[in-house]
């Protein structure tokens, strides 16, 4: 079993209690905490290396760790050439490319070179180096963050001087930190997706995969497993293709780089508007622009590129195109058939197949579609209709003797029909059912019509009905009577 090296702060001290205080092995073993072999290994592995008190001036501890530990089959001071572990990491950045094709490519380079464990630790050491954490590479075009800066912009009404914040979106590309901003009225689904849209506009391409935060907006219920995406956040995603991943709660490391990118924003961005006053969004959209294209061309001194750079060579070629059309805007609601199947989306009425009656389905709506499913399946579209209290009703969704009472006309599409309350109001209807000479120009007492229906005139007779039936001889009797017959009558 091989002996776990001591730290070169122990080193260091054992060299000196040797030259300067003089101790024997055993008191400097004593003092060290450590064995006796232990000191005079580390004497005799530092007279080997030419080594004597006080070190040279400069001398670092990995300097003395290689110049006591030199690597088997090589002199003292020798060393075999190191990678450029920069360029290794922004290679690993694009598809396709592992850790053992570049350390081929190094061996060939250099056949007597690391071996490949060796070439693992070495670039592991260098990228903790260089952060805190473990920085993962990230394929280029593969993912995009999405978040919201904290920092809101101020909006002033022109005329009541009110001012309302205005929400800041970010996204970014973790292969290139390229980024994009826009400032947006709210947080609400419409902004949120609208915001995705402009964002794969900017990009000029769709990334595999989204990462956003856990906001309502995007996500309905988190969970580390199974998350319930927003059904207009899901149906954007299956448009463009990808899949969205959103971030576990409270981890804002599963998407730092949208992180950093929204510090960046907030410093290089909002930071230099914070004393102007904007009084429209258009405004602060036309203000950020330059701010941001000189953020995204500034070079970033750990890399010596600029985002705009690493976006043209790692990101740019690997997304995918965009598709011919942009998502446009839905929203999904739940709703129930009524009786006369019929459903409600903000005060106007839509019909479905009347088999439908008393069952749940699902309404999506865009700026100018209605459409209706029923266990994932369309069952009806109406264009979408801003008049409150009317109604927009198709002939096949009704039931066949509903389309027999009314006109064969193209307006016959727009009736509604609203069962009969009374005994004879049911008789009217019951008989009109069976009397095809019958049919009014006006529903009877139990029927209602929107307007635009032609009104009754003179050549209607006073009826039950109000003035709505024209007069046939069997039937207008039978209905001043109270009749209740659900037979056609040979006069009818």
């Amino acid at each position: 079993m091989s002996q776990e090296r001591l730290s070169m702060r122990k080193i260091r001290e054992v060299l000196r209690l040797h030259h300067e205080a003089g101790l024997s092995n055993r008191a400097i073993a004593r003092v060290c905490k450590v064995s006796n072999s232990t000191v005079g290994e580390y004497l005799i592995r530092a007279a080997q290396a030419g080594l004597e008190w006080p070190l040279p001036e400069g001398l670092s501890e990995d300097d003395l760790q290689r110049r006591l530990f030199p690597e088997k089959g090589q002199a003292a001071g020798a060393e075999r050439p190191m990678p450029d572990w920069e360029g290794i990491h922004r290679d690993l950045s694009k598809r396709g490319v592992t850790m053992t094709l570049l350390w081929q490519e190094y061996r060939e380079k250099h056949p007597d070179g690391y071996g490949y464990t060796q070439f693992r630790e070495y670039y592991q050491c260098w990228n903790q180096a260089h952060t805190s954490t473990m920085r993962l590479p990230h394929k280029g075009g593969e993912a995009m963050e999405v978040d919201y800066a904290g920092m809101t912009v101020p909006i002033t009404n022109p005329e009541m001087g009110e001012i309302t914040q205005a929400q800041v979106f970010v996204a970014a590309l973790p292969a290139s930190s390229y980024t994009y901003v826009e400032i947006q009225s709210s947080q609400e689904l419409r902004s949120w997706l609208g915001g995705h849209v402009r964002a794969f506009a900017f990009f000029g391409g769709v990334p595999r995969i989204l990462r956003p935060d856990n906001l309502k907006s995007g996500v309905k219920s988190p969970n580390r497993y199974e998350p319930d995406i927003n059904p207009s956040y899901q149906e954007l995603a299956e448009h463009y293709q990808l899949a969205v991943l959103p971030a576990r709660v409270r981890k804002p490391r599963d998407k730092a780089h949208a992180e950093n990118s929204v510090q960046n924003v907030e410093r290089w961005v909002l930071a230099p508007l914070r004393n102007r006053t904007f009084f429209s969004l258009s405004e602060a959209n036309r203000a950020i622009l330059p701010l941001l294209q000189t953020l995204n061309e500034r070079e970033m001194a750990h890399l010596g590129k600029s985002r705009r750079q690493l976006f043209e060579e790692l990101d740019q070629p690997a997304l995918r195109p965009l598709p011919e059309r942009p998502y446009e805007f839905a929203t999904w609601k739940n709703a129930k058939v009524s009786l006369d199947y019929h459903i409600a989306f903000e005060g106007h009425y839509y019909s479905v197949p009347h088999a439908l009656v008393g069952q749940e389905v699902r309404i999506r709506t865009t700026e100018n579609m209605v459409q209706i499913f029923h266990h994932g399946q369309q069952i009806a579209i109406h264009p979408r209709s801003i008049a409150q209290g009317r109604f927009s009703t198709r002939a096949e969704h009704m039931p066949a003797n509903h389309r027999f009472v009314l006109p064969s006309r193209p307006s016959a599409g727009r009736f509604r029909l609203v069962p009969a309350r009374s005994r004879q109001d049911r008789a009217a209807y019951q008989c009109l059912l069976h009397c095809p000479a019958a049919v009014p120009p006006l529903s009877p007492a139990g029927l209602s019509l929107l307007p635009g229906h032609p009104r009754p005139g003179p050549q209607t007779s006073p009826c039950l009905a109000r003035n709505c039936l024209p007069t046939p001889p069997a039937c207008t009797s039978a209905l001043l009577s109270g009749c209740e017959s659900r037979t056609r009558t040979t006069d009818c």
